[in-house]
């Protein structure tokens, strides 16, 4: 049974950092391009960050780009996202996903969790 498990996320002012861990079990973890997407009430989902099966290419939305960082721990089958300078329009559920393919480029998502609330105050 895969199991996509999401934590980290939390309460914190803008200027502050997060980082959000993503523990997989039961799912190839080497197969798949993993990341990360967040919806805010009201708004569409949105793919933040991706990076491929080998760590070779990441991919963020324009939004974060200077601001995350994802990276992967193969012995752990964990997905990190390292969060500075957050500003209040980053207050989304994040959700980890790992899509059907190893690399960012696919559109399908095949696996992802319940999502950790970030809440970021002005």
């Amino acid at each position: 049974q895969v199991q996509v498990v999401e934590s980290g996320g939390g309460l914190v002012q803008a200027g502050g950092s997060l980082r959000l861990s993503c523990t997989t079990s039961g799912l190839r973890f080497t197969t798949y391009a993993m990341g990360w997407f967040r919806q805010a009430p009201g708004k569409e989902r949105e793919e933040v960050s991706c990076i491929t099966w080998r760590s070779s290419t990441t991919d963020y939305a324009d939004s974060t780009k200077g601001r995350f960082t994802i990276s992967r721990d193969y012995p752990e089958n964990t997905l990190y996202l390292q969060m500075n300078s957050l500003i209040p329009e980053d207050t989304a559920m994040y959700s980890c996903f790992a899509k059907a393919e190893p690399y960012c480029l696919s559109s399908e998502y095949k696996y992802w969790g319940q999502g950790t609330q970030v809440t970021v105050s002005s």
